[in-house]
């Protein structure tokens, strides 16, 4: 990862190669989903910022985003999309794009970056949410409607996390001072999983200020290999998110503990 750099991306040709890269990353059929080269540079060219990371001179990760406004007026950088060509992923490179991100929407003077994405992949979850420092406490059914490659067969439901990138929280986790949720007690879990890897029919009720939501390992390979097991688990945390940012919960910390994955949610939770 050492032989990686990170820049911005300021030309019609860096984003043409953006354009590919999306068809890569996200094994694409066409190109009827990629976000085109001059969207991409009026993001650049007016307020959003456009990263590239680089082996050497072949563009091999991306992250873009623009400047938004929350529901109260608030302004805030509004993350779009984060991408890693296949043969360059698990080596960082998405930690490097995020934190240079966050170090140019902290020089517009915005304290804000939110995202989404699919709370059942648990690499997007461990490095969102675990090692950023991300919180979430709206979850979005069906986002994008039909969607294509990886992701295609399944509703396109996601979280919208919440990055507060100048709080304590956020930089505690940066510098490794707070490792987050080590230990998962059972009676704290509100679904827990049989052996089967079914997600139980119901749930328990909340009733403390921290608990437990499991998630499968890998949702991909359930998706390749039992669809309809894909659909249950999608439709199972839909209404266990739902119900509970209703009730004032927020993840805030992803553990992947004894091959099974966790999200922590606290009753209450500020920003801080």
């Amino acid at each position: 990862m050492n032989n990686i750099t990170i820049k911005p991306i300021t030309d019609a040709a860096g984003c043409t190669a953006v354009e590919q890269l999306q068809i890569d990353a996200w094994q694409m059929d066409d190109n009827l989903e990629v976000v085109p080269g001059h969207m991409l540079l009026t993001f650049h060219k007016n307020g959003g910022v456009l990263l590239g990371a680089y082996a050497g001179q072949r563009l091999v990760g991306f992250v873009t985003g623009f400047v938004g406004l929350m529901g109260n007026g608030r302004c805030k950088h509004a993350s779009h999309m984060m991408g890693i060509h296949p043969d360059f992923q698990g080596q960082g490179i998405g930690t490097r794009l995020k934190l240079a991100q966050r170090q140019a929407v902290q020089q517009q003077g915005l304290d804000l970056i939110t995202w989404t994405y699919d709370p059942l992949e648990t690499a997007n979850a461990r490095l969102n949410i675990r090692k950023l420092g991300a919180v979430c406490r709206t979850y979005i059914p069906n986002l994008y409607g039909e969607i294509v490659g990886i992701n295609a067969g399944l509703p396109s439901d996601r979280f919208q996390v919440e990055w507060h990138i100048n709080s304590a929280h956020v930089a505690n986790r940066l510098a490794g001072k707070d490792g987050g949720e080590t230990a998962v007690p059972e009676h704290l879990i509100l679904n827990v999983v049989g052996k089967n890897g079914r997600p139980p029919e119901t749930f328990k009720s909340p009733s403390e200020p921290r608990h437990f939501v499991q998630i499968p390992l890998n949702f991909q390979a359930i998706k390749a290999h039992d669809l309809p097991l894909a659909l249950t688990w999608r439709l199972h945390t839909r209404q266990l998110f739902t119900d509970l940012f209703a009730q004032n919960y927020t993840v805030t910390d992803f553990i992947w503990q004894q091959e099974r994955a966790y999200y922590r949610l606290e009753l209450g939770y500020t920003t801080g």
